[in-house]
């Protein structure tokens, strides 16, 4: 099962997450959003299905092996959805039956590996995916900067929480001004984003270090807050900042579908794209497909 940590925002704050009751050992989150009772999330709104998303860079050598073994697990527990493996890490985006797929995560977490895994949860009415696919990849996000590398440290991050205080007062807490960066593609910028974002109409990610190249003088005596949908572009994006000498710069833990769970729709435009048939979700995480 999913358990809470306790980890710095990255803005020198240590604490478990905020927005969440702790409740039989398990993160409870607030305001009617998906909350986890008895090990499972409580069905939202007599939705059917659990729709997941999930990261984690970590050194994997056994690629192979995972890919026959996930690939048969979901097919038995009737999960559908994609798993992305590549030496750096994990991608996961499923969709399920609530019990199928919280068996299939204490699996998951009874590798060492994949221990204390946070997943994003979201409910909708209908499958979103039409298979299962388990599939090995050179990145599990493909950016092209081999010595970007995630799992040998993460660039400063922020909770949704600080970002939406930061956002409601105009500034960070030293009083510089606040640049909301969107890492994703155009076509998905056009569904929805921050208040004032930035961005750069890309074609795919592995265009976006040469864009923040470009433009990085713009950002000066400001700080940065990069996002994407689920975090893990920016993993990738952060630490390239920083390798370029960006200061000030963070990206929001979980991306916009985290800031969605905790936060809501609070200086945010729209809906956020997600690469299954349920398009887009909106600020209360549910699909406009449904």
């Amino acid at each position: 099962m999913v358990l809470p940590s306790t980890k710095s925002d990255g803005y020198g704050n240590t604490a478990p997450d905020e927005g969440k009751d702790q409740a039989d050992g398990l993160p409870v989150l607030k305001d009617g959003l998906p909350v986890l009772k008895d090990g499972l999330p409580v069905q939202k709104d007599g939705l059917p299905v659990l729709n997941i998303a999930a990261y984690r860079f970590v050194a994997i050598h056994d690629r192979e092996r995972l890919r026959d073994q996930w690939l048969e697990q979901c097919l038995a527990l009737s999960i559908k959805g994609t798993i992305l493996i590549a030496p750096e890490g994990i991608n996961l985006f499923l969709a399920g039956p609530a019990a199928s797929i919280e068996t299939w995560l204490e699996s998951l977490q009874g590798d060492q590996r994949f221990a204390g895994l946070e997943a994003k949860y979201s409910w909708s009415q209908h499958q979103g995916f039409a298979r299962m696919r388990v599939r090995l990849k050179a990145e599990i996000i493909r950016m092209n900067k081999p010595d970007i590398a995630p799992a040998a440290g993460r660039a400063p991050w922020v909770s949704a929480q600080t970002l939406a205080r930061w956002l409601d007062q105009g500034h960070d807490d030293e009083g510089r001004a606040l640049v909301m960066l969107d890492t994703r593609n155009a076509f998905e910028v056009d569904y929805g984003t921050f208040n004032g974002a930035v961005s750069y109409d890309l074609k795919q990610f592995s265009d976006f270090p040469k864009a923040i190249q470009m433009h990085r003088q713009a950002f000066e005596g400001k700080t940065v807050v990069s996002f994407c949908t689920g975090g893990i572009r920016c993993e990738k994006a952060g630490l390239f900042m920083q390798a370029i000498g960006m200061k000030h710069c963070y990206q929001l833990d979980g991306g916009i579908l985290k800031y969605f769970e905790t936060v809501g729709q609070r200086h945010y435009q729209g809906s956020c794209f997600v690469f299954d048939q349920r398009e887009a979700l909106d600020p209360a995480l549910k699909a406009l497909s449904d």
